[in-house]
């Protein structure tokens, strides 16, 4: 059969993204094929797109969906046509009206969540979870500094810290993106493009420093961030916007006996258990209240390039999610 996908022949901007039709089979064996119907759109995408992350050409990008079961392949006995099921991290290719991923890797949608809610939510909130429960343990008095803290997964990671009882440093690019963060369980809002981070956190803890630094942006604050970190903090590496932060030395950690982290999701959901702890975790915190998800923008999926350059150029907050045209 076939179907309307978008596909990357060539690395670049957002241009590259063409709205084309493509072939898809039946599944084989462990493999179900589902009818994607919210498509999330994560920064990764961009990566992949422009090359930073590689991926053979040609490929239909995206990590992240939620759709319903239409076809089951042999030794699946756990899943059936019309479930409604979601994925995220692996494998790629949710840019699609519908996909064959393996059935280990889908995760049952409880009945009460929206697909559009999940489909914004599962692998950022994920993410989010391994950041404050996993990478670094995050413990009522810890100080935070969160980049990009209006972002997709910053804006979960923010909530989701002050939740546990953390004081939390957020930085931002506009005041209205502030205004957000604050909302979100900030205490602290830095506009980066009016103020200098290092110097309104060394304000903020009196020069002690924050505990951990959740950096998204890379090169442009990965400094910045380490400077920010008290005795013993911990830097924790997520994502690399601004691009890949320069090398650093080891011997550069010793003078504060510093951490640095460079968390993965696929890393800590390996086996099928962990795949669903994880996300029974993130359920289980939207259903709390612990979570607001903020779906602030939504594409028809022939419109990904649009998507792409809003993100890129820092003109959206919080969730993107893209729907089938059909």
């Amino acid at each position: 059969m076939r179907v309307k996908a978008i596909k990357v022949h060539k690395l670049g901007g957002p241009e590259v993204l063409t709205w084309e039709e493509v072939e898809i089979g039946e599944p084989n064996e462990g493999e179900i094929r589902i009818r994607n119907i919210a498509i999330g759109v994560n920064y990764v995408d961009i990566y992949y797109r422009t090359g930073l992350h590689r991926a053979s050409l040609p490929f239909i990008p995206g990590k992240e969906a939620v759709g319903v079961v239409s076809a089951v392949g042999p030794g699946v006995p756990s899943i059936k046509v019309g479930d409604i099921v979601g994925y995220c991290d692996n494998p790629m290719g949710s840019y699609a009206e519908e996909q064959i991923i393996p059935a280990s890797v889908a995760i049952p949608i409880p009945s009460s969540m929206d697909c559009k809610t999940v489909a914004s939510i599962l692998l950022k909130g994920m993410t989010a979870y391994v950041l404050v429960r996993q990478a670094f343990k995050v413990q009522r008095g810890h100080t935070l500094l969160v980049h990009a803290a209006a972002g997709g997964v910053g804006s979960l990671l923010c909530q989701w810290a002050s939740a546990l009882g953390a004081t939390v440093i957020g930085t931002v690019s506009t005041e209205e993106k502030s205004v957000q963060a604050t909302q979100d369980g900030c205490q602290h809002v830095i506009v980066y493009s009016k103020e200098d981070f290092v110097a309104r956190v060394a304000e903020i803890t009196s020069g002690k420093g924050v505990h951990v630094v959740y950096d998204a942006v890379g090169k442009d604050t990965f400094q910045g961030s380490l400077a920010c970190l008290m005795p013993r903090g911990c830097m924790v590496s997520y994502g690399q916007s601004s691009g890949r932060p320069d090398p650093v030395p080891v011997s550069d950690l010793a003078p504060k006996s510093l951490v640095l982290a460079r968390p993965g999701l696929m890393h800590y959901t390996t086996t099928r258990d962990e795949l669903l702890q994880a996300a029974g975790e993130v359920f289980a915190a939207v259903a709390a209240g612990v979570l607001r998800v903020r779906v602030n923008h939504v594409y028809p999926l022939s419109e990904a390039a649009r998507a792409h350059e809003d993100l890129e150029t820092r003109r959206t907050s919080g969730s993107i999610v893209l729907l089938p045209d059909s």
